[in-house]
């Protein structure tokens, strides 16, 4: 996947500098992203100029999944176990530059440092959560109720008879 800002501008040569409405006829809607992607790469691999073709997100929802019930427990450890890894790095970090013979201090000194900020960040960032009545962990993620497939113009046609000859094929998930 290209982004803005990914390698060197060479992928992304006729892409929008700003958010711009998509254009071009819509050859083929599918209900799920795989599925549209499954279409452009077979369009791809017919000598179809994908370059002219966009996969659009249509009817977007945000879903919430709830992954579990947060508690004082679970947060303060998980806050001390990340912590505990940040401060690790660091004290080894501290320990390789460190001019003196191999010691482990620096990296007990960051171990320890790193668990007291993971579990005092864990804690007021919970805390803070928690008066608003959020007691619960939860990921969202953006989805589409389809993904149409579109594609210039002058193409359209070509795209439409080839995307029929995949729904023709035997499905081999």
């Amino acid at each position: 996947m290209t982004g803005a800002f990914s390698g060197s501008g060479r992928g992304n040569q006729g892409l929008p500098k700003v958010p711009t409405p998509p254009s071009g006829w819509p050859i083929g809607s599918y209900s799920t992203y795989k599925e549209a992607h499954k279409a452009v790469e077979y369009l791809a691999g017919n000598e179809f100029p994908v370059q002219e073709v966009t996969i659009v997100g249509v009817d977007l929802m945000l879903v919430e999944r709830v992954i579990g019930r947060l508690s004082w427990p679970k947060v303060l450890g998980t806050g001390a176990l990340s912590g505990a890894w940040f401060g690790l790095f660091v004290g080894l970090l501290l320990g390789l530059f460190n001019s003196s013979a191999m010691s482990f201090a620096p990296i007990l000194v960051g171990l320890s440092s790193g668990v007291v900020f993971g579990l005092v960040f864990a804690a007021v960032g919970y805390a803070t959560t928690r008066s608003s009545g959020r007691e619960i962990a939860s990921s969202s993620q953006l989805v589409a109720g389809r993904y149409d497939v579109l594609a210039q113009p002058r193409h359209a046609e070509k795209g439409r008879d080839l995307l029929a000859k995949l729904a023709m094929r035997p499905s081999m998930d």
